[in-house]
């Protein structure tokens, strides 16, 4: 079978595939990947089965949404789509980067790429009151960039059109939150410091309601104290990794939680 690359009217067929898994990803995540980056797909039977994406940045780009639906497994339809994407990214010189589950970090690194962090995704329930906060997108970008090592203008201004987004910033940090299909997603979260980083939060959980998600590094000793001491609990670790490269890209002493698996 041939794979083709997704288009804007193939992100409402993407969208099951990531809600088998039980992922987070809305559609308008699966548009991000179609319209500024490279979506690969294969179809059997008239229904998309496989994909995979890279989402390019200055230097570097993560490889995420890798699916296949679960009657089609097996054949190698993630291991051709994998290939597609970290050449889409390693082709125009950038480095690939991905974030593996702890069943995917040994087959990820015998095809070269190396563990350049560690995280945990955390679930946990907010009370506040909703309401809808907003900052100038270039402000956001501005933060981030220096702590994820790259602007990303596109994805803030995404993410600040969407109903319910609640972004804060203050001198040195910024914190974002987004609705996603389970659960309200958290991040990235930017801080000079730790202590600034649990304050973000603490303000950032008065704005929403309902489950919430971050992934933190798992360094963060007082955050994860001070989210355990609010109900959040451990969900499941993964394992960032870049193709041939063992050292992190910005200031990870800055970044106290990340966009997500799929964004980086």
């Amino acid at each position: 079978m041939e794979y083709f690359k997704l288009t804007d009217a193939d992100a409402a067929d993407a969208l099951p595939l990531s809600a088998e898994a039980g992922w987070n990803q809305t559609e308008d995540d699966w548009r991000i990947f179609i319209r500024h980056g490279h979506c690969f797909g294969i179809r059997a039977e008239g229904v998309l089965v496989a994909t995979a994406a890279a989402l390019p940045y200055d230097g570097f780009g993560f490889v995420g949404m890798v699916l296949t639906t679960a009657a089609w497994r097996h054949r190698g339809f993630g291991t051709r789509l994998l290939g597609c994407a970290v050449v889409a990214l390693t082709g125009a010189g950038r480095i690939a980067v991905l974030d593996a589950t702890p069943a995917g970090r040994p087959i990820y690194g015998r095809q070269g790429f190396l563990p350049i962090d560690a995280l945990e995704r955390w679930a946990g329930e907010a009370v506040g009151t909703p309401r809808t906060v907003s900052v100038p997108v270039a402000t956001i970008a501005e933060f981030d960039a220096l702590a994820f090592g790259a602007r990303r203008e596109f994805l803030f201004a995404d993410f600040l059109r969407r109903p319910g987004t609640v972004a804060l910033i203050e001198p040195g940090g910024c914190a974002i939150a987004r609705n996603g299909r389970r659960a309200t997603q958290i991040g990235p979260v930017v801080a000079t410091h730790e202590a600034q980083a649990i304050e973000l939060l603490r303000r950032l959980l008065g704005h929403l309601r309902g489950p919430v998600f971050l992934d933190v590094p798992t360094r963060w000793i007082s955050l994860v104290e001070w989210l355990e001491a609010q109900g959040f609990r451990r969900q499941r670790p993964f394992t960032r990794m870049a193709l041939h490269r063992a050292r992190q890209f910005g200031h990870p002493a800055r970044l106290f939680a990340v966009a997500g698996p799929e964004f980086g």
